[in-house]
Parts: C-alpha cells; structure tokens; sequence
C-alpha cells in the first residue's frame, strides 16, 4: 500500500483517528481539505493545533494565503509529489479531509485544463454581468453536457466551461473525458454519521465551541487580508462567510448561527453524495469507539493486496 486516505463529512472524526493512527505508527498526514490550506484560518477549519503539527509531520496545511485559491488539480499534483517522498523517508502516507471532490479528482483523474486567464475571465464577467441568461445559453450551445449540468445561477462554473472553451477551443466535457486516474496503490477508509441528528448534533457543538475559542476575531482578521471581499473562495467557507455578514451588519447574531449550521449540514450532505462514488476498503461509523476504529485500520493496512 501505497498510502492510507481517511475520508469523510465534516465533524465525523477523521483527524482524531490519524493522529492516534499517528501514535501507533511512523506516518505523514497529508491534509485533503481546501478550507485547511489557508493561513491564519485555524479555528474555523477545526485545523490541528501548532503542538499536534509539532508532533506529527503535516502536509498541505497553511500553504496559501486567504487571498488565492487552491484547486483539485493542485492537491492533485501535491498528493501525488508528496507520497513517493514519504515513502522514501520510511512512512506510511496518511491523506485525511473531508473535501471529497478532491479524493474523487485523484481517484479518477483530471484532464489538463488551461490555467485561469485574467483578460479572458475579465471579460467574460463582464458579459455575464450585462446578460447572465445569454452566457448560460452560450455554454449550452457550444457545451450541451456542462450546459446542463451546470446552474444558470452558478457564474463561477459558467465562466470557468466558456474560459476553457475560449482559451482552447475543445468544450470542457471532451477535456474531462481525458482522464489520468492515480496508479498509486490506495488504501481507503470512510467514515459516515450513524444519522444525520448525531451529525447535526455535532455542528452545532462544534460551532458553539468555534464561537468560544474566538471565531469572530478570526473572521476579522481574515477581513482586513481579503479587504472584505466575500468572492474569494477562503471567504466562501461555510461559518466564515455567514460571520463576515454578521460583521458587516447584514445579520444579527441568531441569524448568523442559523444560516452558519445551515451552511454546514449542507455541506456534510454534499460531501455524503461524493462519498457514494468513492470505491473503499473500509467503512467505519462515526460514533465507533476509537479503539475500533484503530483495530479496523489495522487489519486493513494488514492487506497487502489492497489495490
């Protein structure tokens, strides 16, 4: 086996099984979360503390600022850089996150897109600006596939399948077709809620803890980096974004909780409907004992015919 990947929805205890994965055995944590990736972004993200860090050698944590963004096909070329040189340092790779689509890219591959083009996206904002309904028309007659698939009010992926189309001239479909799927050899674990009130119930435990450890002086401070800016995709993270409302007086207290947890349990439900496509070696729940989880962890990096 390559390299053990522990994926799951938000708040079902992944991290807490690779570090005790980490007490047993000489391994490197390889985060799989695109909200973790950000700098001065800790609390909110429920990232691992500066000691666990210290402890146990973390990859892909803190490696942007809140200002640019960080794409599946980078965590792609990251994770698939990073095993071979753990390995060659004598332990075993551990990917944990809950960022599924990122877990689904790497399993199945990804064509090779044309980078973003500043003039380009530039221009085509201004056009979805001025007539929204006729660029989302524009995509389903030059792509019919993404057309369809892709909202009408959905402008960052829009913009995204018609700058692919400007900048290549082939339809983002038939570049996604042109799939590289990993050869790495994969071990991989979920974990699932045994139901959605457990999980719910852990959302709302945690955003209140979040709020206790000093979430909202976090927000601000990512604030004054982002200029305010809610567009960026740092600010586009569920809790992030409903406190910078707040901040900005655009909700109350109680609204911003509600819309925050909202936010969340829909995200948890996302991640659950990428699980469904995710082939796995284990399926744990959520609320077995630690100690469980482990034995099962165990047999399965037992299994060296895991492909």
């Amino acid at each position: 086996m390559d390299a053990l990947v522990i994926a799951g929805p938000t708040a079902s205890g992944k991290t807490a099984l690779a570090l005790a994965i980490a007490h047993q055995l000489p391994v490197e944590i390889i985060n799989m979360d695109s909200a973790l990736v950000y700098q001065g972004m800790d609390i909110g993200t429920a990232k691992p503390s500066l000691s666990e860090r210290a402890a146990i050698t973390h990859h892909l944590i803190d490696i942007k600022p809140v200002t640019e963004a960080y794409s599946a096909a980078e965590f792609v070329e990251d994770v698939e850089r990073l095993i071979p040189e753990i390995r060659a340092r004598g332990k075993l790779p551990v990917v944990v996150g809950g960022t599924i689509l990122y877990l689904h890219s790497w399993l199945n591959g990804l064509s090779a897109l044309p980078s973003a083009d500043a003039e380009v996206r530039a221009a085509l904002q201004k056009e979805w600006e001025s007539d929204p309904i006729a660029m989302h028309a524009r995509l389903v007659s030059l792509d019919p596939v993404a057309g369809n698939r892709i909202h009408p009010n959905d402008p960052q992926r829009i913009l995204r399948a018609l700058e692919v189309i400007t900048l290549t001239g082939v339809s983002l479909t038939e570049q996604q077709q042109q799939r590289h799927p990993t050869q790495l050899n994969l071990g991989v674990v979920l974990i699932e809620p045994p139901s959605k009130p457990w999980l719910h119930e852990r959302i709302a435990c945690r955003w209140d803890q979040m709020i206790e450890q000093g979430l909202v002086d976090e927000v601000k401070h990512v604030m004054s980096q982002t200029k305010n800016d809610l567009t960026l995709p740092a600010m586009r993270c569920v809790g992030y974004r409903q406190i910078a409302q707040y901040l900005l007086g655009e909700l109350d207290a109680t609204q911003m909780r509600e819309q925050a947890l909202s936010a969340t349990r829909s995200l948890a439900k996302r991640q659950l409907t990428w699980m469904k496509k995710i082939p796995h070696h284990c399926l744990l729940s959520a609320d077995m004992p630690l100690a469980a989880q482990l034995v099962a962890v165990t047999a399965l990096l037992s299994n060296d015919k895991i492909s």
